[in-house]
């Protein structure tokens, strides 16, 4: 027996042999069609080549590609296990010549193939072509020997290819197989043409035609091949059988299964052996590429395939999570051909027991409201509509589950009264929004999400993307198009784009076509919390919806933010390490030049605590371990240690990052959706540049890292070296000079002020006049302006006039840098007739200030004018005399 691994080995090997370059299967998700929810034809992965926007690998190229079948509408989800042929997963065989060769060899190099090195039997094959193409039909002929009974002309669009109705195109040839007349059907174009004798194993497309508007228009100037032979067809015709999954790899699959569960398969429970085989491949190959299950786009059409093969392990008496433990046998089968299912072994296996074990849980419940919403009804009744919602809503069961679970018995489900109940569940949310004060200019997203869906968020593993364009929106207003210099919004299916949410900034970048268009997004926002926003301007051409746009986000300056925001998560673990367990978070900004993270703690942190933190951080960074990503449900997340932020709302389901080591620990797990570093050491350098308080009981620390934190300490070291040089010490002594040069003035100081006060009190005055004792209507009265005095000293310089004096007023106005310090001093016996508070006042106003205060006998304040210092004194002599001769 030829085993499904050969079959695709000799396939690429034999075109490789004619100067075919292999080319390694695409990812499931399609990087260049967002038109597509998965790859789901061998010739994906080549549009941008058929189409002249990208230069092909090779004149010849070939392929073994994934495929998936289960959303949109290439969904055969539905029939799988219960036919021959459908598949969720399978595998797609083609070569491909890019303005090389063209019909005469293509067909030359699938008879060959067929017939010489696969040894198919000549007289159980037949082919169609398109029913103008004369050109393939006489070459068959002669290539093959085929008669022309066995070259069948079909007139219909299925010999027909086109890309869409606007693009490459060309007529078909299509390869059948008769598995014999003991199986019902006739060939292709006949009345029996849907019966399962005559099985198409291989399509040559001959991509000659351009069309516009579903019109031809011309031929292209380059003819290309594009083949595509199922590899699970073209298996069961060699392996000798009628039914895809009685082939060598659905067998083991489902043997592995039998063991399992200890049962073996019977006519009545074949068909969810089949259905288990056939999810565990499209669910293994979906997480290996990168999608995970979740509630929106690709991650919920996994979940169904996920849930729907569970169902049907509940139905076989699995008692415990099975899809799991048959992973091994799927990597054992598949493995060699397609490493990545190795190495995400782990994650395949990991994600496919926590989703078991968490459906289980509801799905008895599930499956015994069905039971009783069904058990007065009969073959042919059909299930009320508002039940199936009410599982969807509840239970998490997808529409299509209830509907297989159902199939079984006969019974329909009311798809009409499902559509009622969901659509008075949005306008109950559309009503519930509105009442909670939410923005008037966010209610059209609201609508555009309701008709939309959430954007599908590609991110975390890309910066580059394709993207569809499904709304504009425009000064607040749903529009259809704009042009070069227009401020618009613009909403895609999908986006690499993060929307500025929990702390972390929204990216920036450009958003352009291959005819010109040219977008800068400024921003990138989230309203209502699914949807991606690209804020920009319009810079050159013109976008409209349903445009097809390469969406580019500014690589560096998301590196920056990633860093900065696992740089946080690192903080706030270290910061409950050193502190203690009452840390939380309260806040956080994830900027691309620094980041701000508030946390709750009652005291300031001292330099040595700061430097404690600051190196536990970077000991991780230097860590370099891998970041982990799991999604989890909030209950198991924080169960599993993860930090919960307090006041946060969580949907069912959370990304939860591990990140750094301690002993034998994850150093960090917390719950976030934002983007992140790889490994730890991407992070490149954490430093601290500040701590402060925010209110009471929350400290806020600001950090840089990677070339920002370098720059900082370079420019802190450059400063330290020059500070040194001017002390005439090194780095290392520049503190302790600095030290003893700080003491020196400090006795300086000290000794300056002992001479002006000894000098004021000896009479001296600086620049204003010399202390003299004068009399104003019979009060005595001392006024002293000294230069460069610490307005520190006014008072005891005052008490000491007041002691020589016995019986006066004093007044001193000291001067430093164009400012003045005044104070007005009385002793006792004057106080009930003069107020030192309204004398300074009087000299203060001189001086160009307001105001003054103290008691009675002594008096201060100040004023911008020191050259007014005489004017001022002059101003209490005034007051003095005025108030005498009162």
């Amino acid at each position: 027996m030829t085993s499904t691994n050969d079959i695709r080995r000799t396939f690429l090997e034999f075109f490789e042999s004619r100067d075919h370059k292999r080319v390694a299967s695409a990812p499931l998700v399609p990087h260049n069609d967002p038109t597509l929810m998965f790859v789901n034809a061998g010739m994906v992965p080549f549009k941008n080549v058929f189409t002249g926007l990208e230069t092909p690998p090779a004149p010849r190229a070939v392929s073994a590609q994934k495929c998936v079948r289960a959303g949109g509408k290439h969904n055969d989800l539905d029939n799988v296990g219960y036919t021959a042929r459908h598949h969720t997963f399978f595998e797609m065989l083609g070569n491909f010549s890019f303005g090389d060769y063209f019909k005469e060899q293509a067909i030359h190099n699938a008879w060959t193939l067929l017939t010489e090195e696969f040894g198919l039997d000549k007289n159980r094959l037949l082919a169609t072509v398109y029913h103008t193409d004369d050109e393939a039909f006489d070459l068959w002929r002669k290539i093959a020997g085929l008669p022309e009974d066995r070259i069948i002309r079909i007139a219909t669009k299925d010999n027909f290819w086109a890309m869409g109705d606007d693009g490459p195109c060309g007529p078909c040839s299509e390869i059948f197989w008769d598995h014999g007349d003991h199986i019902p059907g006739g060939p292709p174009g006949s009345p029996e043409e849907d019966g399962d004798r005559f099985v198409e194993i291989w399509n040559l497309v001959f991509m000659q035609n351009e069309q516009r508007g579903g019109e031809i228009i011309g031929d292209l100037p380059n003819q290309n091949i594009d083949t595509g032979m199922g590899l699970e067809r073209i298996a069961a015709v060699l392996q000798g059988v009628h039914n895809n999954y009685d082939t060598d790899t659905f067998r083991t699959l489902i043997e592995s299964t039998e063991a399992q569960l200890h049962a073996d398969a019977t006519d009545q429970t074949i068909a969810s052996y089949r259905v288990i085989a056939d999810h565990l491949r499209a669910t293994g190959f979906l997480i290996a590429d990168g999608v995970l299950p979740s509630n929106e786009g690709r991650g919920y059409v996994l979940r169904r395939i996920m849930r729907r093969a569970m169902r049907h392990a509940h139905l076989l008496g699995a008692k415990t999570p099975l899809m799991h433990r048959l992973v091994p046998t799927l990597v054992g089968e598949m493995g060699q051909a397609y490493p990545e299912l190795g190495r995400g072994q782990a994650l395949i296996e990991e994600t496919l027991e926590r989703e078991e074990t968490r459906f289980r849980e509801t799905l008895e419940k599930g499956l015994r409201l069905l039971d009783e919403a069904t058990g007065s009804l009969a073959k042919g009744d059909q299930l009320d509509g508002e039940v199936a919602f009410k599982l969807y809503d509840t239970y998490g069961f997808p529409y299509d589950l209830t509907e297989d679970a159902l199939r079984g018995q006969g019974i329909a489900v009311d798809r009409e009264g499902f559509d009622a109940a969901m659509a008075r569940q949005r306008e109950a949310a559309r009503a519930a929004w509105k009442g909670s004060g939410q923005a008037a200019d966010s209610e059209v997203w609201f609508t555009i999400a309701e008709r939309e869906g959430a954007t599908e968020f590609t991110g975390y593993s890309a910066t580059q993307g394709e993207g569809q364009v499904v709304a504009i929106v425009k000064d607040g207003v749903e529009v259809t198009s704009a042009a070069a210099g227009e401020d618009v919004v613009l909403l895609t299916n999908q986006t690499p784009f993060y929307g500025e949410s929990g702390g972390q900034s929204g990216d920036s970048g450009s958003i352009t076509t291959h005819d010109g268009l040219r977008i800068a997004v400024r921003d990138t926002g989230k309203p209502l919390g699914r949807l991606h926003t690209h804020q920009g301007k319009i810079e050159a051409g013109e976008v409209r919806v349903g445009d097809e746009v390469r969406l580019t986000v500014d690589e560096q300056r998301r590196n920056r933010i990633r860093a900065n925001h696992s740089a946080t998560h690192l903080l706030h673990a270290a910061l409950r390490r050193r502190l203690g367990d009452q840390v939380t978070q309260k806040g956080s900004l994830v900027a691309e030049d620094y980041l701000r993270f508030d946390f709750s703690y009652p005291e300031k942190i001292d330099r040595e605590g700061l430097d404690r933190i600051e190196q536990d951080v970077n000991s991780q960074i230097r860590g370099n371990s891998e970041v982990g990503t799991r999604l989890m449900t909030p209950d198991d997340a924080v169960a599993a240690g993860a930090m919960a932020l307090f006041g946060e709302k969580y949907g069912d389901e959370v990304r939860v990052l591990s990140m750094g080591r301690d002993a034998d620990a994850d150093f960090s797990i917390e719950l976030c959706g934002g983007t992140h570093v790889e490994r730890t050491g991407d992070i490149g350098l954490f430093a601290i540049i500040g701590e402060s308080s925010v209110s009471s009981g929350v400290r806020r620390i600001e950090a840089l890292t990677g070339n920002a934190a370098s720059e900082y300490l370079r420019t802190r070291a450059n400063a330290l070296n020059e500070i040194s040089g001017k002390l005439g010490a090194t780095p290392d002594a520049a503190v302790a000079q600095l030290d003893a040069l700080l003491a020196q003035r400090k006795t300086l100081e000290r000794e300056l002020a002992d001479a002006k006060r000894a000098l004021a009190l000896s009479g001296g005055g600086g620049d204003g006049p010399q202390v003299s004792d004068e009399t104003i209507n019979g009060v005595t009265f001392s006024g002293q302006v000294i230069e460069g005095l610490d307005p520190k000293e006014l008072r005891p310089l005052l008490d000491a006039a007041k002691q020589r004096l016995g019986s006066g007023i004093a007044a001193i106005c000291a001067t430093n840098d164009g400012k003045a310090a005044f104070a007005v001093a009385v002793t006792d016996d004057l106080t009930d007739r003069f107020s030192a508070v309204e004398l300074v006042r009087a000299g203060v106003a001189a001086l160009g200030g307001k105001g003054g205060g103290g008691r009675p006998d002594m008096a201060q304040g100040g004023g911008p004018d020191a050259a007014n210092a005489g004017a001022a004194l002059d101003a209490v002599r005034g007051a003095l005399a005025e108030a005498v001769n009162a």
